[in-house]
């Protein structure tokens, strides 16, 4: 299993990079927090192989903590790695590992393709978990001229209609236009839908 990966930033997109590492160009699909962390040209992240009938998907994390919190969502039963990489797109580690330790269903429920079901899956397949201390990292934000374009990016590849999308970040923007991140614009985007 491919565990990590160092290398040059070739491309970088709100669900994607793609990093060349000898050579070889590797299609790293990731979340929101990764996303605002990469700072640099060059990179590591932490990786998560998913091996499906018809596809090998690479998931990176720029750091273990995260990607340890993937692994947990992912483990429980009706969350995929797509899934969990919403989950982690729409909150930081921190806040999902608060909302699973005080029972929040109506906060994990807000997660696009979450029902009341899954939701309460989590909490009771993760409570215990995550009470032993899981380790967590605060994330930087990244400041950039594009936010706008890349939090339509972002919601358009997490399945979101382009109109209702373009609405619901014109609306945000036009409520709060100090917002800095494309993180905190998908983040509040997504809270409106």
């Amino acid at each position: 299993m491919i565990t990590q990966i160092t290398g040059k930033i070739l491309e970088k997109k709100p669900t994607y990079v793609v990093i060349e590492c000898n050579g070889i160009g590797y299609i790293i699909h990731i979340s929101l927090q990764t996303f605002s962390s990469l700072k640099d040209e060059s990179c590591k992240l932490f990786t998560h192989l998913s091996v499906k009938e018809d596809s090998h998907t690479l998931y990176g994390f720029f750091d273990q903590s995260e990607r340890h919190l993937f692994r947990n969502l992912i483990s429980v039963s009706g969350v995929g790695p797509s899934t969990a990489q919403v989950i982690l797109s729409t909150y930081n580690a921190n806040e999902i590992i608060s909302y699973i330790t005080t029972a929040d269903v109506a906060a994990i429920q807000h997660v696009k393709g979450i029902g009341a079901k899954t939701a309460q899956r989590i909490i009771i397949d993760l409570k215990d978990k995550v009470a032993k201390g899981l380790p967590t990292a605060d994330i930087l934000f990244d400041l950039d001229n594009t936010i706008k374009t890349e939090s339509l990016s972002a919601l358009l590849a997490l399945g979101f209609a382009k109109k209702g999308a373009e609405q619901k970040i014109d609306k945000v923007l036009k409520e709060n236009p100090d917002i800095a991140s494309v993180e905190e614009l998908v983040k509040m985007a997504l809270s409106q839908m």
